[in-house]
């Protein structure tokens, strides 16, 4: 006799395993987006120590660049994280409930945490932090570099292109932010 394993397999087992992936990468996501900040803090530390220690102030310049892509990567893992947020609550927990015929919302603390006090304080801090973190640090360097001797022409320029586009990126957090 023959075991058909698909018996076993119900639109409310396959919902559960999504979630519990999704989850799972959220969860990964969270982690690597939160060290990102560290790191960010770290690499720009080390620029900053090297450019002082040397004398080259041109190497502030390296400071834009790494915020540029360490903050584009942040923002990007940070949008999926809230993109999975929002899929739980807006589909896989309504599909589920239906299934399961619950009262409630099936994955109660997605909505739940959303409506904790302070969560909107929170939110601008957070959105502050990033902003300090990938704008103000590299455009402190930025302006270091240039108040420096080592401003040559070709190299205002190119931190004036940087400038631009930690601005694009900058407006980028603060559209994003959920306040």
């Amino acid at each position: 006799m023959a075991v058909n394993f698909m018996d076993d397999v119900t639109e409310s087992k396959v919902l559960l395993a999504e979630y519990d992936r999704l989850k799972e990468e959220q969860k990964t996501r969270i982690g690597f987006r939160d060290n990102l900040l560290y790191f960010t803090l770290a690499a720009v530390t080390a620029v900053v120590t090297v450019a002082v220690h040397s004398g080259q102030s041109r190497l502030l310049l390296s400071a834009s660049a790494i915020c540029l892509i360490l903050g584009w990567t942040y923002l990007v893992n940070d949008e999926k994280i809230t993109a999975i947020g929002c899929y739980v609550r807006d589909q896989l927990g309504p599909r589920l409930g239906e299934l399961s015929s619950a009262r409630g919302a099936v994955f109660g603390w997605e909505v739940y945490h959303r409506n904790v006090a302070g969560r909107t304080m929170r939110k601008r801090l957070q959105t502050a932090v990033d902003l300090f973190t990938y704008l103000i640090l590299p455009l402190v360097c930025t302006i270091a570099f240039w108040c420096s001797t080592a401003a040559r022409p070709l190299l205002v320029l190119t931190s004036v292109a940087q400038t631009l586009a930690l601005a694009a990126l900058s407006w980028q957090f603060i559209r994003r932010a959920e306040w």
